[in-house]
């Protein structure tokens, strides 16, 4: 993160709880920070720190989609697709509008947390709240697989089903790391002149791997959940972008021209750490004509609405998601 030419000192405060915001979120609020800021300070060292500290993340994410699986229960059936592996996410019902309709998900986690059947939570969220059938990319990942083998794997599984499924009848969804996939997709299909898909659901993507958003100054340990991008963040923005340029696109896609690009649901938070690169793609995307609403949503961490499913702020997002497919993909 290069430092600013000018600073502004702030007084030390505590920050109240919003009462504005739902009870369970309030509670996620109020949580204290100690033992988090420890461990996302703290940048693993070599290979070996890096799988033991991705390791100690995944257990958690496995609790929580165990949890997750339970409430929201969605078939869930491994494919491979162009040689990628994708998680097929079928709800029990399909909706009278949905049935030649799909999603195609990629999953956050920093491009090295929760691979495999781990990143599929946002997927059967989608699935099940949206009555869609939703394939989730197990796109390859770091320290093994740094940029562009993610991109590759999407582009790949997109080839694919744009040719068994109408395009139109596609959308995008993802989150944070997801979320800058998917925009770094569209680029890369407009670059080699392959159909796109009809609409992005693009919740608080990280579409800046250098960190110049202000919000990622402004929000440090007021975000719950990324808290700060100090440590493991960096660390792994390190481990993706490596001695490429990160000014590109397909690795920073906010540095982008978003021209063309197909309409877009953007969701972020008012706590969120990376709300700045939400609201700078937004403006990219509004200054060259295309089709964008952003929704913030109050006292909202990093994609917070993945971990806290059973919140009302959670089933508004997932409603307003459904809703914008509905009104852009084709039947």
């Amino acid at each position: 993160m290069a430092n600013s030419p000018k600073t502004r000192r702030l007084p030390e405060r505590r920050l109240p709880v919003p009462a504005t915001a739902s009870a369970e979120l309030q509670k996620a609020c109020a949580q204290p920070l100690d033992a988090a800021i420890e461990i996302i300070e703290r940048e693993p060292q070599d290979l070996d720190d890096w799988r033991k500290t991705l390791a100690l993340y995944d257990q958690a994410s496995r609790l929580r989609l165990e949890k997750l699986r339970q409430r929201f229960p969605v078939q869930s059936r491994a494919e491979t697709i162009n040689g990628v592996t994708v998680y097929r996410l079928t709800p029990s019902r399909i909706a009278p509008e949905n049935p030649a309709r799909s999603l195609v998900h990629f999953h956050g986690g920093g491009f090295a947390l929760a691979g495999g059947e781990l990143g599929t939570g946002e997927g059967i969220l989608a699935a099940y709240h949206g009555q869609i059938e939703v394939f989730s990319v197990d796109y390859r990942q770091c320290p093994d697989h740094p940029y562009p083998a993610p991109l590759e794997d999407a582009l790949a599984v997109w080839q694919a089903l744009a040719e068994e499924f109408a395009p139109q009848n596609l959308g995008l969804i993802g989150a944070s790391a997801g979320g800058n996939l998917m925009l770094a997709l569209v680029f890369k299909l407009r670059e080699l002149g392959l159909p796109l898909p009809a609409a992005l659901a693009c919740c608080s993507p990280w579409a800046d791997l250098l960190a110049q958003g202000d919000t990622i100054n402004t929000l440090q340990y007021v975000d719950s959940a990324a808290i700060s991008y100090t440590g493991l963040i960096a660390g792994m923005a390190k481990l993706y972008g490596g001695a490429g340029d990160w000014r590109d696109p397909l690795i920073s896609p906010v540095y982008g021209d978003f021209t063309g690009f197909p309409p877009t649901l953007l969701i972020s938070g008012a706590r969120d750490l990376f709300l700045s690169d939400t609201v700078r793609v937004h403006r990219q995307l509004r200054r060259r004509g295309a089709w964008a609403d952003l929704h913030v949503f109050e006292g909202l961490s990093h994609a917070e609405h993945l971990y806290l499913f059973d919140s009302p702020e959670s089933e508004e997002i997932f409603g307003e998601i459904r809703r914008f497919f509905d009104q852009f993909l084709a039947q």
